[in-house]
This record gives structure tokens, sequence and C-alpha cells, in this order.
């Protein structure tokens, strides 16, 4: 049986430039309202941490982008990058 490694991915999933942000508009209108007019450009995204067993590295990398670009992100109008660290296997905590 080979050798799994797990690692802890975190994923971070943010609205291209280019698209509107309606949920940051609606915050960062808020935040003026209470008096933070030194707020721009507020986008609102996501965060997300998992853990994943592979063989290896790479095989690791091309499942988190796999799932980044079929679940956890829509790739037209989204970007997502991630950070992946090696973990011990028997570790479940975040």
């Amino acid at each position: 049986m080979p050798v799994q490694r797990k690692y802890r991915a975190k994923i971070w999933v943010t609205l291209r430039p280019s698209v509107l942000d309606p949920a940051g508009v609606a915050v960062q209108s808020g935040l003026q309202y209470l008096g933070y007019d030194n707020v721009e450009q507020l986008r609102i995204g996501k965060y997300i941490e998992l853990l994943i067993t592979a063989k290896d590295d790479k095989m690791a990398d091309q499942q988190l982008n796999d799932i980044c670009d079929r679940m956890l992100a829509n790739p037209v109008i989204e970007n997502y990058r991630f950070e992946m660290i090696e973990v011990e296997s028997q570790t479940g905590v975040f």
C-alpha cells in the first residue's frame, strides 16, 4: 500500500477585478455611514480550509486545483489561490 500524505490547504476565492461586487459595495457604504471614509475598493471573498490526503505534493496540488475549479470557485467570475502544507497524518484539527 503506497504511503499517503496529509496536507492542510488554505484556499482564498475572490471575484475577478472586472466583476461587480454588490456585497462589497454594500459593506463599504455601511462603513462610510459609520464614519470610515478612508476605506476604498472593498471586495468580498471566501476563505476555506480543508485537509486532503494524497500520495505526494504534485497529486495534492492537482486535486486542489480540480476541487477549486469544479466546486469552490466559479472560474468564469472568480479567481482562487491556495497554500498547502504537509501535516502529520494523525492530526485532524485545524
